[in-house]
């Protein structure tokens, strides 16, 4: 449903690019330079109008891509694409008219101002009037229960039997569908089993999150259980881009912390779990794609050189593969120059330290100057890692690390990195007492994740490089 609904606002977006192209051209050919003579056929033998055929609708819905138009299209409201579009358009037109119009010969400049209004209001009403009809055929079937999205309720007691009542009585309905209840205290029968199924407990909270495709979790739990909501929380952030919502107690009613997107739905407060905008997370990963590609094209040659160092000065692979876990707890390879000596790690697991003596002699100058990580830009390019983010652990580190800080399971909700501020600020961890320590650089980061701190950290990790203060 979610594809089919995608497709349907990216046909509807490019056709009515098309048309607010053909529309133009036709306003600047025929009425702005002709003088009111209409030469029809002249225009569409013109070819900068087949070409800005497919440019300019392309550059839409790039743009509109990197906005997050297409994220979610199955909850998205009328105001919200009233204001989105209009923006999106405000920007297109302008680009537009830099990239593409802005060297036209013209009688007088008031051809540009009437040509920026004629193209803003056309792309504008083409643009949203289909968006409007698709956003408000979605939000009825969701209201009259044609569409839902599956949801799971987290608390099984008097708070969540009342919350289900509240979801399923309220005037409009919200989309909710129960898949069952995970409980959180010990009691054998609660109130809410009378109306769906328990799914188990907060041990399995992960699990059934993916199990049931769960796109919205609510935590309803009673006051003396209000101390679970941490470790609840640091579950369903590790879940994925679900959306999270909690009842709220009296104390939050009074400092009135409740941000309601619609008067009429039940009083849950939603948990922001986006670190960054949408259209951040969109330049993030267009900077990765285009850096990584331009890095491994550019260092061509260096590859070649370390790959026949690294072969010439020890046996065994040039590359090293190992398995790591990354965005959402799922595992990849990672790639690297090998700088150990084959079999380092028969005797199990081991951190690499100062005079470790399992590295190479080349291999102590690369991590020195952090050579052996450029095979990560593959990873980077691949979608697997970012240029920044937190360094990826092995699990038989990570279950060590969770056991002293849980919070650590955090930085699954971001892709992990080449470079991250843990590893600007404290480098390699020889040790879990390290890895721990170096953790609250990489939560830090967390909260402040945006595409001016990946700039920093990169030009710090360029200096680290220049420097040779890796290790």
């Amino acid at each position: 449903m979610k594809k089919k609904q995608t497709a349907k606002y990216i046909l509807c977006d490019t056709l009515s690019a098309m048309l607010a192209w053909a529309a133009l051209f036709l306003f600047r050919k025929i009425v702005l330079e002709s003088m009111g003579f209409v030469d029809v056929g002249g225009v569409f033998h013109d070819s900068n109008f087949w070409l800005g055929l497919v440019i300019v609708p392309t550059g839409w819905l790039v743009l509109y891509t990197i906005q997050g138009t297409y994220r979610n299209v199955l909850r998205r409201s009328r105001l919200k694409e009233l204001i989105e579009t209009f923006l999106a358009s405000i920007i297109g037109v302008v680009i537009i008219f830099f990239a593409l119009l802005i060297d036209d010969e013209i009688t007088t400049y008031r051809n540009y101002y009437a040509s920026f209004l004629f193209l803003l209001a056309v792309h504008f009403t083409l643009t949203y009037l289909p968006r409007l009809l698709l956003t408000s055929r979605t939000v009825r079937r969701v209201h009259s229960r044609q569409i839902g999205f599956p949801t799971l309720m987290v608390g099984g007691k008097r708070k969540a039997m009342q919350t289900y009542l509240d979801l399923e009585n309220q005037e409009t309905y919200s989309g909710n569908m129960f898949e069952g209840y995970v409980s959180v205290g010990q009691e054998e029968q609660e109130e809410l089993s009378k109306v769906m199924p328990c799914l188990g407990g907060l041990a399995d909270l992960r699990r059934l999150v993916e199990e049931h495709h769960v796109e919205e979790a609510i935590i309803a739990v009673e006051d003396d259980e209000r101390d679970q909501i941490n470790k609840i929380l640091l579950a369903l952030d590790c879940c994925g881009d679900i959306i999270i919502k909690i009842t709220p107690d009296a104390r939050d009613l009074i400092v009135g912390s409740i941000k309601q997107e619609s008067i009429f739905h039940s009083p849950l407060i939603t948990i922001n779990n986006r670190l960054m905008e949408e259209w951040q997370y969109s330049l993030k990963r267009i900077f990765d794609v285009v850096f990584s590609l331009l890095a491994m094209i550019i260092l061509s040659p260096v590859y070649l050189v370390t790959a026949i160092i690294v072969k010439c000065t020890s046996p065994g692979p040039v590359f090293y593969a190992q398995e790591r876990i990354g965005y959402h707890g799922k595992p990849f390879k990672m790639h690297k120059f090998r700088s150990m000596y084959i079999d380092a790690e028969e005797a199990g697991p081991a951190l690499s330290k100062d005079d470790d003596p399992r590295i190479t002699p080349f291999g102590r100058f690369m991590r020195k100057v952090r050579l052996d990580e450029i095979p990560q830009f593959y990873n980077v390019f691949k979608g697997t890692m970012s240029l920044v983010g937190p360094r990826p652990e092995r699990q038989y580190y990570i279950e060590q690390i969770v056991k002293r800080a849980p919070e650590y399971m955090l930085l699954q909700r971001v892709k992990p990195g080449i470079t991250s501020w843990g590893q600007v600020k404290y480098g390699y961890a020889s040790s879990v007492d390290e890895m721990v320590e170096r953790l609250r650089y990489d939560l830090l980061y967390l909260d402040n994740m945006s595409l001016t701190t990946d700039l920093k950290i990169l030009l710090y990790t360029v200096i680290i490089i220049f420097q040779g203060r890796g290790k």
